[in-house]
């Protein structure tokens, strides 16, 4: 068996040497880590043997999307759910969820929890233990102000908590939430366009949640030199993105994978607190390391070790509703217009004229 392993990995190392010997590098043409690397050989090539794999595992995991959403990519997801119908027996409708589609997703759930904690979990520990002096470099915001909007609940609700961790040097300190929910608390967290292709009234920010006529609206790309087909170059200094930048109450604000992390491990999540915890002790770092590009890339893996055992655990939901006789896919108590409130239907202008117009 340990022959087999070695010559595995002798085989990927020559492919790998003959890769680079062809001098047709694509995206790693310019590689700007080589000068920085200081794990061992042997790391760096269980580390891109098992990257490859990843990359080939991937068409393994859309297919649960293709599944649920009908089809992959631009899956036909509907507001409340996805719109392939349950069928357990498999007979008399096309396109439906049967029992060999959700044995395959079981399937597709298992092997990812292996793939991730048997290969990605370890082969992150391992490189990170090369790299811990990078635990004091890039904290960026992650240090001062860290912002998670939502989740996942078990319990079907239609208010959100947004959460704000603010300077959580120390990320066992509770983070600060707005009590607040739903619209009243919504104004707190704000989206800025400062240097994206978009525009509010104010011109540089907005709420996050804001009505349809208030959301920020495209902007015109700002100005080049050359042609539409042979741009020379686009002015920096202006509008330059399709991002949004996150701001609480006006301040910066990280979010991603280690905001979520932190405001997490703040509020006392123990499956969270259980993961870093293990990861802090397996590389020997204090838990200030998690602000910094060590922790910021731990937390990448970790979330996704997160998310692979909830895909299970709500596979394992889904199962039981199933077994039950729920077969609902989406939530349609609102698809009918006539169950509409009609005041509110009738606050805009427009509306107002169109409900009295003939044709309304």
């Amino acid at each position: 068996m340990a022959e087999l392993v070695a010559g595995y990995f002798r085989d990927v190392q020559s492919r790998l040497k003959k890769f680079v010997e062809s001098g047709q590098l694509g995206i790693f043409a310019n590689g700007y880590w080589a000068a920085g690397v200081q794990a061992a050989a042997e790391a760096n090539l269980m580390a891109t043997t098992h990257y490859l794999e990843a990359l080939d595992f991937q068409k393994e995991i859309v297919k649960i999307q293709t599944i649920f959403g009908g089809k992959n990519p631009h899956p036909n997801w509907l507001v409340g759910g996805h719109p392939s119908p349950i069928n357990v027996d498999g007979t008399g409708s096309i396109g439906a969820v049967n029992m060999a589609n959700l044995n395959m997703v079981k399937d597709i759930c298992d092997r990812t929890i292996e793939f991730v904690d048997q290969v990605y979990i370890p082969d992150l520990l391992a490189v990170a233990s090369f790299y811990k002096d990078w635990a004091k470099i890039g904290g960026g915001l992650s240090g001062q102000n860290v912002m998670s909007y939502g989740d996942f609940p078990d319990i079907r609700t239609t208010t959100r908590t947004t959460a704000c961790c603010c300077r959580p040097r120390d990320p066992r300190r509770r983070p600060e939430e707005d009590p607040r929910r739903g619209p009243e608390g919504a104004d707190q967290v704000q989206e800025w366009v400062t240097h994206s292709w978009y525009k509010y009234a104010q011109e540089q920010n907005g709420p996050a949640s804001v009505r349809r006529r208030d959301r920020p609206q495209l902007r015109a790309r700002p100005a080049t030199k050359g042609t539409r087909t042979n741009i020379e170059n686009i002015d920096e200094a202006a509008k330059y993105s399709w991002v949004k930048s996150p701001r609480w109450k006006g301040h910066a604000v990280e979010v991603g994978p280690l905001a979520r992390l932190l405001v997490a491990y703040a509020r006392g999540n123990k499956e969270i607190q259980e993961q870093v915890n293990g990861a802090l002790k397996a590389l020997d770092v204090p838990i200030t390391a998690l602000f910094s590009t060590l922790g910021r890339t731990a937390a990448r893996g970790l979330e996704c070790q997160w998310a692979a055992h909830k895909m299970r655990y709500f596979y394992d939901q889904l199962i039981a509703n199933i077994k039950a006789g729920d077969l609902a896919t989406a939530n349609v108590e609102k698809w009918e217009p006539s169950t509409w409130r009609r005041k509110r239907r009738a606050s805009h202008p427009a509306r107002r004229r169109a409900a009295r117009s003939p044709t309304g």
